[in-house]
């Protein structure tokens, strides 16, 4: 495929972050952004933020005296460190070209330079949301109202480039080895679709699996008939607004929604409120870490979110009902259609509703690999084996339920799917 777009010009400082001598390392790479800071590096402090298991997140403060809290934050930066070996599973380059674009269009902080293993940019003032917070009236319209800008207007051609011709005809060039042939064998089964997009991030993840054992071929290979099983399901559907793609965020948990300050319960961008009455109230918010931004189906973008309502523990129990999810999607549409000067009936509401239903398995199966391959190179204290079992179960209930296979069984409706299908 023709070559992604640079990255705009942004700083590179040719230090690294280290986790065996984190205070020194972090403090050097926030001098060498900020020299000024220097001859006052005594009263820089680092605040650790806990909320993610892929990377380590500082806030760098200046506390000089006489300075009000407010003033400290507005010239803190933010340090991410990327996790250990986790190029596998993300594209560096694409994850800056995000971030950049999202600056243009004011949906993300400044980013203010590269080292590395990590980038530096600038903090973005408000509170981190809990997955309690996600569950909230006014936040989840805040979330839907954003998520809704981001896919109306942000251009997925800024993270992906069109097919080569010869693997778009359908006549592929001589692969290299097994991992070109597959991952050629799933951009032939999308056809003249972007890439990288949502199943092409997946094949990759797939082949970085470890190999060694037979357990881990035949792990493999199960995971390699179920992605192709996905792509032929839902690789052609037409998607939200005719566009099988959009600019997806791919992990919009809680730690990665940030309620502004003095966000009020009726406070709303005045291009995309549609409240009349307190009950359409919401929050302003913004989305931080961009590494998984990628084109993917809007339904899988959403279906995704609803899935983090129930945070790291995957309490299933506060999972959106059918209700729930309908007034999300009301709200997201709303914004969508303020954005693209549309308006959607009834019938494509419903059916961008049907979607996401039919979504609702996809995420566990794409972070069920992820947490397999982090099982194998984190250094982060978290239990990702276990919770790659717990992920990819959610796909085994689902595609038992859309099969038809637990009804044939006898066996009793799973929790995940008996919330799901709840109503209020």
């Amino acid at each position: 495929m023709a070559a992604l777009q640079k990255s705009e010009a942004i700083r590179h400082i040719q230090l690294s972050y280290d986790n065996t001598d984190s205070q020194k390392s972090a403090l050097q790479l926030i001098l060498a952004l900020r020299p000024e800071w220097k001859a006052t590096q005594e009263t820089i402090t680092f605040v650790k933020f806990t909320d993610g298991i892929t990377n380590q997140l500082f806030k760098a403060i200046n506390k000089l005296p006489g300075l009000s809290e407010k003033q400290v934050d507005r010239e803190a930066v933010l340090l991410r460190a990327y996790g250990k070996g986790t190029d596998v599973l993300i594209d560096r380059e694409r994850e800056a070209l995000a971030h950049s674009l999202l600056a243009r269009h004011d949906l993300a902080p400044s980013l203010l330079a590269r080292f590395e293993n990590g980038l530096l940019y600038k903090y973005v003032e408000g509170s981190v949301c809990s997955p309690a917070d996600l569950r909230r009236p006014e936040v989840w319209r805040g979330v839907a109202k954003r998520l809704g800008e981001w896919h109306a207007t942000l251009p997925i051609s800024a993270i992906s480039s069109e097919p080569t011709p010869s693997l778009s005809n359908g006549h592929p060039t001589k692969p290299r080895n097994r991992r070109t042939a597959s991952l050629e064998a799933i951009e032939k089964l999308i056809p003249g679709k972007p890439v990288p997009n949502l199943w092409t991030v997946m094949q990759k993840w797939i082949l970085a699996l470890p190999s060694t054992s037979q357990a881990e071929k035949t792990r493999c290979d199960t995971l390699q008939t179920e992605l192709e099983w996905l792509v032929q399901t839902f690789g052609n559907a037409a998607g939200l607004d005719a566009k099988p793609f959009v600019f997806a965020h791919c992990d919009l948990l809680s730690g990665n929604v940030i309620i502004h300050p003095s966000s009020s319960a009726s406070s709303s961008r005045s291009s995309t409120s549609t409240c009349s009455d307190e009950s359409d109230a919401s929050v302003e918010v913004s989305f931080i870490d961009y590494e998984y931004a990628t084109p993917a189906p809007a339904a899988f973008d959403l279906a995704n979110h609803f899935a983090e309502w129930g945070g790291f523990d995957c309490d299933f129990n506060v999972l959106p009902t059918r209700s729930q999810r309908r007034d999300f999607l009301k709200a997201y549409l709303a914004s969508y259609n303020s954005h693209t000067n549309r308006s959607f009936d009834s019938s494509e509401s419903e059916r961008l509703f049907e979607e996401v239903d039919r979504f609702r398995g996809v995420p566990g199966f794409y972070w069920g690999i992820w947490a397999l391959i982090q099982a194998q190179i984190s250094q982060i204290d978290f239990d990702y084996a276990n919770y790659a079992e717990i992920r990819l179960g959610e796909f085994w209930a689902w595609k038992a339920e859309v099969e038809g296979k637990r009804e044939k069984e006898g066996s009793e409706l799973p929790l995940r799917e008996r919330r799901w299908a709840q109503e209020e």
